[in-house]
């Protein structure tokens, strides 16, 4: 099942404005008929009355008819074929707004699908929407990534609770089912993001995906134990964290050097202070070194590999290499050497 993010109306507020709606109706149709009361004759025959308007308009647009006041003119009964019956079909929808509404949202609810798959391309898919889920869909945010091109894939009611109401697409499922990763469109995406809370799911998921695309498709894993990333990697995973070893080198790191676990925090906290960042080497830097740009580049990648910056050798920039620098999160630039 997909669930597309969208604002829900309270019950509360829908019934006041079906009631609203009806009651605005009836005094519409108790218009029409006082405004051509001549036209009508009662068992009385002694004209109609401002209740009696009142009182034709109810039965008729809850279809009872007791005949006891009827239209007798020629425009009396024009207006009763061209206003009174579309404004008793349309009460009638009004009282079963219930049904009609649940047949509106599923057609409503299709309609959006389709349009969003007519859209849907170059996505990246979030497999678990726990906490590592949560980080890596802040992670994209914060590099400008469209929330609209983001999929979460989750079988946990509260996790699909939260995907909703951060504003994500969110299909409810297992995501080492193959049908469930078709519907997030996987065969299409730009990567697929597994964070999901065992080991076992994240190698299931990792060869799922990698029949379907062909290994067509990045995978970036996240496992919990390190023997396990070499098993990952095997299965197809081009990237692989492993997140005990790391919290682990963090925690030794606050105990040797306190001041580097302060840095590695600041350049992972969003919104302040430091952050890394990446950006395509632009033509009047071909040629020069890296450590001579204004901003601070901590690697350069070149092809998909790392190059060292350090030691004797020189390394220059050619066209196509990516910058790995650290960005200051209160300026739009780099920080500068």
């Amino acid at each position: 099942m997909i669930h597309l993010p969208r604002v829900r109306q309270g019950p509360l507020r829908a019934l006041g404005v079906r009631l609203a709606l009806a009651v605005s109706l009836v005094l519409f149709v108790v218009t029409v008929i006082y405004l051509d009361r001549d036209g009508y004759r009662d068992v009385n025959e002694d004209g109609l009355t401002l209740l009696d308007c009142f009182y034709y308009a109810v039965v008729s647009l809850s279809t009872t008819g007791y005949g006891d006041i009827t239209p007798t003119s020629s425009q009396a009964r024009l207006v009763n074929v061209l206003v009174i019956t579309p404004c008793r079909v349309l009460f009638l929808i009004i009282l079963v707004g219930t049904t009609l509404e649940v047949l509106t949202d599923q057609y409503r609810n299709s309609l959006l699908i389709s349009r969003w798959r007519r859209k849907l391309k170059d996505h990246v898919i979030v497999c678990g929407y726990g906490t590592k889920g949560r980080a890596a869909v802040a992670a994209l945010l914060e590099t400008g990534y469209d929330k609209s091109k983001i999929i979460v894939v989750e079988s946990r009611e509260e996790g699909l609770r939260q995907a909703a109401s951060h504003g994500l697409v969110a299909i409810e499922g297992n995501a080492t089912r193959s049908s469930v990763l078709l519907d997030a469109d996987v065969k299409n995406c730009r990567s697929v993001i597994i964070a999901t809370d065992t080991d076992e799911a994240s190698v299931l998921i990792t060869l799922t995906v990698r029949q379907l695309t062909a290994g067509q498709v990045r995978i970036i894993a996240s496992v919990r134990e390190q023997e396990n990333a070499a098993l990952l990697k095997q299965s197809g995973a081009h990237h692989v964290i492993v997140s005990s070893a790391t919290a682990g080198r963090l925690l030794g790191l606050t105990t040797t050097a306190p001041p580097l676990i302060d840095v590695v925090e600041d350049l992972l906290t969003p919104g302040q202070g430091m952050a890394l960042a990446m950006r395509s080497a632009e033509r009047a830097e071909v040629g020069q070194n890296p450590r001579e740009l204004p901003t601070l580049v901590v690697a350069l990648i070149r092809r998909g590999k790392v190059l060292p910056l350090g030691g004797e050798h020189v390394v220059t920039i050619e066209t196509g290499d990516l910058l790995v620098y650290i960005r200051d999160e209160n300026s739009t630039v780099g920080i500068a050497v």
